[in-house]
């Protein structure tokens, strides 16, 4: 089983062919190079600005769509939810609930 998650890449590269402006084709990028290209652009707009808490506030931007999307794809069936994130169904209530999704 292939656990690595595979995104789009949403970068709208033209491409001239001909006199023709085309849109390339988007390219795949793994979860963790998203995560990866996302912390990086974070700390880069910092500006020397202290932050704490980092790791709390990124659990909870990708947990909270995580859910969300997970919810959707199961019809909002908890046990199967809970089933696909290997979690309890009793954490998985707690963490809906913590995100407004319950």
């Amino acid at each position: 089983m292939n656990n690595e998650a595979l995104i789009p890449d949403t970068g709208s590269d033209e491409v001239s062919t001909g006199g023709q402006t085309q849109l390339a084709q988007p390219q795949q990028q793994s979860l963790r190079d998203a995560v990866e290209q996302a912390m990086e652009n974070y700390f880069r707009h910092l500006d020397g600005q202290m932050v704490t808490d980092v790791y709390d506030m990124v659990l909870s931007e990708i947990e909270a769509p995580m859910l969300e999307v997970v919810m959707k794809y199961t019809r909002h069936n908890q046990t199967r939810a809970a089933q696909l994130l290997g979690l309890n169904r009793g954490t998985l209530r707690k963490k809906l609930k913590r995100y407004g999704l319950l």
